[in-house]
C-alpha cells in the first residue's frame, strides 16, 4: 500500500489550487472584458440587480481566486466562490440538463475539499500565520 507524505499532499493541494484559481479566473477575466454589454443583462439570481451580481461574481472569480493561488485567507477565499458554484449549480442552472450544472459542481466539490483539508504549507498562509492545515488528530 501506498502512503502519501505530507509533501505529497502538499504538493498536491498547491497544484489542486493553482489549477482551479487559474481556471476559475478565466471566467471571472472573461465577465470583467465584456462588464459593458454584461451589466444588464447578466442574471440576477439574488435579487440584488445585475450589475452588482456582476461585480460580485468578478470579485469572487478573480479577486478570490487570486487568493486561492496564492494559498493566502484559502479557507474564507473559497467561501464567495463555493457561493457562486451553489447559486450557479442550483438556481442560474437550477433548470438545466446535468451536463449545464456538471461544471459548477466540480468547482463546488474541489471548493469544499479545500475547505476542509486547507491550502497546504506551499501556501502564503503557512508561511505567514503557520495555518496550512489542521492536525490529522
Amino acid at each position: 500500500m501506498l502512503l502519501s507524505t505530507p509533501k505529497q499532499i502538499s504538493i498536491g493541494l498547491l497544484l489542486l489550487r493553482v489549477a482551479f484559481g487559474c481556471l476559475m479566473m478565466v471566467h471571472g477575466i472573461q465577465k470583467v472584458m465584456g462588464y459593458s454589454e454584461m451589466s444588464s443583462v447578466f442574471p440576477d439570481p439574488i435579487g440584488v440587480g445585475s450589475q452588482l451580481s456582476l461585480i460580485m461574481a468578478i470579485g469572487a472569480e478573480v479577486g478570490c481566486s487570486i487568493l486561492l493561488i496564492l494559498g493566502l485567507g484559502t479557507r474564507l477565499a473559497v467561501l464567495p466562490l463555493a457561493f457562486t458554484m451553489i447559486i450557479a449549480l442550483f438556481v442560474v442552472h437550477g433548470g438545466d440538463p446535468w451536463k449545464m450544472k456538471e461544471l459548477a459542481a466540480l468547482y463546488l466539490t474541489v471548493y469544499a475539499v479545500i475547505f476542509v483539508t486547507g491550502p497546504g504549507e506551499l501556501s502564503l498562509d503557512q508561511k505567514l500565520f503557520g495555518q496550512a492545515t489542521p492536525d490529522p488528530e
